[in-house]
């Protein structure tokens, strides 16, 4: 993926000027500077709505071609459902769901377990983000699988808006088929990507590894238009990304469940 199409993704979050400031409710603006928020694991029992803000009524510019809507966003007998639907908006065909933290975090070891949808054209998202909608240089470290190939996942990271840093890593049986272990540790001067507890990458550059604090994301999105990227969009009926968990072990923390990544490397 070029730099351009990866800077394009989130233009909603990066520039109100380009897609006007309803596409952000106020809450979103006006949060509070909550960085290095403190050790977690949600099991998703429940959506728990003071940890987690949901997208609703908005998208991030004219390259998704769905809505975000609370109803694409449930919890299923322990799973978190991020749906992909055909339904028309007052500007696009679909809806999908979309949930971020409130807090922001720091260094420390981030942990999803994960079954990514499967069409061609959409987009199974975990990742970290700040931008200047928070008054923050644009810093980001991603999963992301692409479901033109859910037999990889791209990993990447940008630094004050600059990308340009994607790897492609397989993964065994297919993102789609099963729950995944998605895990990155975040470190001043290191930045290690793991996938089902093995290192697939390790980032050592300074120049290439984010300083600033952010919000957790989970996004499942469609395109009409990047398909150069993410493929030709391929719906058929609605898809749904699952999540069985998110950790977060804050640098220097002990780890928090038996399968951490965190507890292999303590």
């Amino acid at each position: 993926m070029t730099t351009m199409i990866a800077h394009a993704r989130k233009l909603c979050r990066t520039s109100l000027a380009v897609c006007g400031i309803a596409c952000l409710p106020f809450a979103a603006l006006a949060q509070e500077d909550q960085a290095n928020g403190t050790s977690f694991v949600d099991n998703f029992d429940h959506l728990n709505s003071g940890l987690w803000y949901v997208s609703d009524g908005w998208n991030n510019g004219p390259h998704q071609n769905c809505t975000w809507s609370k109803k694409q966003v449930g919890v299923e007998n322990g799973i978190l459902q991020l749906h992909f639907a055909e339904q028309k908006t007052s500007d696009r065909s679909y809806v999908c769901g979309e949930i971020s933290s409130l807090k922001r975090y720091g260094y420390g070891t981030y942990e999803a377990r994960i079954k990514s949808a499967s069409y061609s054209g959409l987009n199974s998202a975990f990742f970290t983000y700040i931008g200047p909608t928070d008054k923050k240089p644009h810093d980001e470290i991603d999963f992301e699988v692409l479901g033109k190939n859910t037999g990889q996942v791209q990993v990447n990271q940008y630094i004050s808006a600059k990308g340009g840093n994607e790897k492609l890593v397989p993964v065994a049986g297919g993102a789609d088929k099963g729950f995944n272990d998605y895990a990155f540790i975040w470190e001043k001067d290191r930045l290690r990507y793991y996938l089902n507890g093995r290192l697939v990458q390790e980032v050592t550059d300074p120049s290439k590894i984010p300083t600033h604090a952010q919000k957790i994301f989970f996004s499942l999105w469609g395109t009409d238009t990047l398909t150069g990227w993410m493929g030709k969009l391929a719906y058929s009926q609605p898809a749904t990304m699952q999540v069985d968990r998110l950790a977060f072990t804050a640098a220097g923390e002990k780890c928090q469940f038996p399968e951490s990544v965190a507890c292999a490397l303590n």
